[in-house]
């Protein structure tokens, strides 16, 4: 059954992954009780790194059955829309700060069957999103600066998230709200309190000594 914004999704990010073997790391994520595999696609402009492509994507989606919850961290989303589309992605998330028309974008994402969701960075005020809350499926709050992987998580990002919980309650919409960045079971307890209810996490799942441990515990924190 597809998730919804009352359960409790758990995706570790292949960033953290060994990328020597991405289809048994990918195996290993879900063995552990992955919901999704998150995907960070970086394109060393919109952030500054360099990660990886649409091949990546298709990789994982033709080696493993999960649900696909892409990050675009690029600065022309809409440009390379139709390429993570092709490669299996199910969920594409495009940031509010990106260089394209946001709306026509989460169009275009719902338009050719996948899940639509809005990122915005922790200097963006939450008001930038609320144009657009009633077109996505997911809203990702990010919890670090976006781009490298296992940086200290920034308990100031809280009460955006707590608002971001207050207009799905005001507007009646049921779209996911996402964390990323810093998550392991202590933040993501905060995070939960405060409405999130979708959890990104890569070095505190893939380099864990027992990654099912460690989902298990981000998923009753």
């Amino acid at each position: 059954m597809p998730k919804t914004f009352q359960d409790r999704v758990i995706a570790p990010s292949l960033l953290a992954a060994d990328f020597s073997k991405l289809g048994e790391e990918t195996s290993r994520a879900i063995n552990a009780g992955a919901d999704w595999m998150h995907m960070d696609v970086m394109d060393g402009h919109f952030v500054d790194n360099i990660s990886f492509g649409p091949a990546i994507i298709q990789t994982v989606h033709e080696t493993n059955d999960i649900f696909l919850d892409v990050h675009l961290m690029i600065s022309r989303p809409d440009h390379y829309l139709t390429r993570f589309i092709a490669a299996g992605s199910d969920s594409i998330t495009v940031h509010v700060e990106a260089d394209h028309d946001v709306a026509e974008t989460l169009i275009r994402i719902r338009e050719a069957g996948c899940q639509a969701g809005l990122a915005l960075n922790p200097a963006t005020p939450i008001e930038a999103v609320i144009p657009y809350l009633d077109k996505i499926d997911l809203l990702l709050c990010m919890t670090v600066v976006p781009g490298f992987g296992g940086q200290a998580f920034m308990a100031e990002m809280l009460p955006k998230i707590k608002a971001a919980a207050e207009l799905r309650a005001e507007k009646g919409l049921s779209y996911h709200i996402e964390v990323d960045g810093g998550i392991d079971a202590t933040t993501a307890a905060q995070c939960a309190v405060a409405g999130a209810n979708a959890f990104v996490a890569g070095s505190s799942t893939f380099k864990a000594p027992d990654m099912a441990a460690a989902i298990a515990s981000i998923r009753h924190a």
